[in-house]
């Protein structure tokens, strides 16, 4: 299996071509190379394809999570898709520019630009619009405690007496957004330590993304990830998404803001969020970032 390892601020997975070869067993596969003592080393596998026929689109991304589980959608991810496609001219719309990417998700749209060889640099992904209705998140608000923020709701932590306010937002993919006064070392460990049982929460019928932030300005967080089905994270686009969106929603932050994640800084623009507006449906949410090329690889069949 030929195989390209790229990362998104950190945020890295083994990508496969599977326009001319295929994967068996992709999940069981995750799980082998995405060990970082005998594999490859990522947070996951991500298959490149052709496009489902009659879609619109340059190529289809399939991801698989460090413990096999099949994701909906990784913003990191994405751009590295499109970089791939791009450089490595999969298919034969691999110039489109923006390129369509059909994802588990819809089909998402990203503009590019290139660095001095050509090459795939930095890539802006329209993210679609967030899902602000806790039962579509999904979240089973029986089991939280209303608050009197927006999608916000008190969250214990399984096992102690801890409970913060989360906000709660989808992007495709479930987020718990939780606040904190500051992000440091400590507030890693702590989420180190709860970040199992709060993926895990009753509340959380298909399990949730953990973000930890602090709102340092109107244009600026700080963020800290735990990823289900694959712990903490240095990035999760994604997850900066619900962080642009939360902040919004609480009145924390701009709808314009740099998230600095542990790999690196992302921008994020929630795009006519017309959130206060009744009737008015969100706009989308536009992430922008780099995306890398560490090496290229054959794994033994």
């Amino acid at each position: 299996m030929r195989f390209i390892k790229m990362t998104g601020i950190g945020n890295d997975y083994v990508y496969v071509d599977c326009f001319d070869q295929t994967v068996e067993h992709p999940a069981r596969m995750a799980q082998i190379v995405s060990n970082r003592n005998f594999g490859i080393g990522s947070d996951g596998l991500i298959l490149v394809l052709p496009p489902d026929d009659g879609v619109d689109a340059a190529a289809r991304m399939q991801m698989f999570n460090i413990d096999g589980s099949e994701g909906q959608m990784c913003g990191n991810g994405i751009r590295c898709v499109c970089k791939m496609v791009h450089d490595h001219q999969l298919g034969d719309r691999h110039s489109d520019n923006p390129m369509r990417i059909q994802t588990a998700c819809g089909v998402l749209s990203l503009a590019y630009e290139f660095d001095n060889e050509g090459k795939v640099k930095t890539v802006s992904v329209d993210m679609g619009s967030p899902i602000l209705e806790p039962a579509k998140v999904p979240v089973d608000a029986e089991e939280l405690t209303e608050t009197d923020q927006p999608q916000t709701f008190k969250l214990s932590v399984p096992g102690t007496t801890e409970r913060f306010d989360a906000t709660f937002v989808s992007m495709g993919n479930p987020h718990a957004v939780i606040y904190v006064d500051e992000v440091s070392e400590e507030t890693g460990d702590l989420l180190r330590s709860w970040g199992e049982a709060l993926e895990n929460h009753p509340a959380f019928p298909e399990r949730m993304n953990i973000h930890f932030v602090e709102a340092v300005d109107d244009e600026t967080a700080k963020v800290l990830h735990w990823e289900r089905g694959s712990g903490p994270t240095l990035a999760c686009g994604t997850g900066a998404c619900a962080v642009c969106v939360a902040g919004v929603l609480t009145e924390r932050t701009n709808a314009s803001i740099t998230a600095h994640l542990p790999g690196g800084p992302l921008h994020l623009e929630w795009q006519n969020s017309a959130h206060g507006t009744p009737g008015s449906p969100p706009g989308p949410v536009i992430m922008t970032g780099p995306a890398t090329e560490v090496f290229t690889g054959e794994w033994p069949s």
